[in-house]
């Protein structure tokens, strides 16, 4: 189990090591053209902020784990995060393609999220469907 962190401030970094118990990896820039499967392999005590969106890959957890890591991370960063799990093609993306995927992922659930605001709500016709 572990979390890669990517854009966060050292500060953030030790306290969302210290919050959750998980061994983190903070990653750093020269890291990105690696394979996210060699990555995890690594360490790394700072990584310094080299995008201006924060990740949180997490690699090897269960859903109890993922939910705990998510609330805890919310507690402490103030920006918005962008959260994803480890898949089987994903650890042999390298990381830049996988921030770029996780990105487009992330802007296209906005823009549905915001397209659904715009929907009016009920009262809605009843076309009686389903109705003997």
């Amino acid at each position: 189990m572990r979390l890669l962190l990517i854009g966060f401030p050292e500060e953030e970094v030790q306290r969302i090591l210290k919050e959750t118990g998980i061994p983190v990896i903070p990653v750093p820039e020269h890291f990105k053209g690696l394979k996210v499967r060699e990555i995890l392999e690594r360490t790394c005590e700072k990584a310094g902020i080299w995008t201006d969106r924060k990740f949180v890959i997490m690699h090897g957890v269960d859903n109890e784990t993922l939910k705990r890591v998510i609330s805890i991370v919310r507690g402490i960063s103030r920006e918005r995060v962008i959260f994803a799990t480890t898949t089987e093609t994903s650890l042999e993306w390298p990381l830049e393609r996988l921030l770029h995927e996780l990105i487009q992922e992330d802007e296209y659930f906005r823009a549905m999220r915001e397209a659904k605001k715009q929907v009016p709500r009920g009262p809605y016709l009843d076309l009686g469907i389903g109705k003997g």
